[in-house]
């Protein structure tokens, strides 16, 4: 479990295919001497477990689901990445429960500035766009936001200017790919009203089946 408070934008030092998982290298200097191995660290929002470290970073395996559905997989020696260590009982919970479970990508569309606030668009898939509401939660790359507004295709993110200097939204530009984990509470609120399974289909709950539920007459 996660905060969405990015700790520190580490660097990929390398990665590189082992079967159909990988190995991914981070250079971490600011989180490297509170980790362990065993330890969860979430990068750009995806939760790993550290399996090696190093003199200034950690390697983490990275299996095939991850790189499938993150963007995990298109990391290049260089890249910046947002790095957060687990949350413990200590910890001030300064964002919002994130699991870093990354649930798919998004698309980021448009950056606009006005005066001090930076405006990012981000398009979604209709099951993600589902779980988004106004002045809601989403963790965009691991970092914890707050959703402006949400239209048919896309949320609306104003981020202020702590985040686009201190985490990886800085470096993006328009047509990149960022990874999205919905608000966890949405998620379970979906799953128990049955309102839509993933893929888009499922049953909306309806006082018919309220009814079927025991539920009694409700006129």
């Amino acid at each position: 479990m996660f905060t969405g408070l990015i700790q520190e934008v580490g660097s990929v030092v390398r990665l590189y295919q082992q079967g159909e998982a990988a190995r991914l290298e981070v250079a971490c200097p600011g989180i490297r001497p509170t980790l362990q191995l065993g330890d969860s660290v979430a990068i750009n929002g995806a939760c790993q477990t550290v399996a090696r470290l190093t003199g200034d970073g950690a390697e983490f395996d990275t299996l095939s689901e991850t790189l499938a559905k993150t963007t995990l997989g298109s990391l290049r020696s260089g890249d910046p990445v947002n790095l957060e260590t687990s949350l413990t009982p200590s910890t001030p919970m300064g964002g919002h429960f994130v699991q870093g479970h990354v649930n798919g990508t998004g698309r980021l569309s448009a950056i606009e500035t006005h005066e001090q606030n930076v405006y990012l668009t981000v398009e979604l898939p209709q099951h993600l766009l589902q779980l988004c509401v106004a002045e809601g939660s989403i963790a965009i790359d691991g970092i914890s936001l707050t959703t402006a507004s949400v239209n048919d295709t896309a949320v609306v993110i104003n981020v202020i200017p702590h985040t686009m200097q201190h985490t990886t939204l800085g470096s993006r530009r328009a047509g990149d790919l960022v990874n999205i984990e919905t608000d966890i509470i949405a998620r379970y609120v979906q799953r128990l009203l049955g309102s839509r399974t993933e893929d888009g289909t499922g049953t909306r709950l309806t006082e018919k089946r309220l009814a079927d539920l025991g539920y009694g007459d409700l006129s």
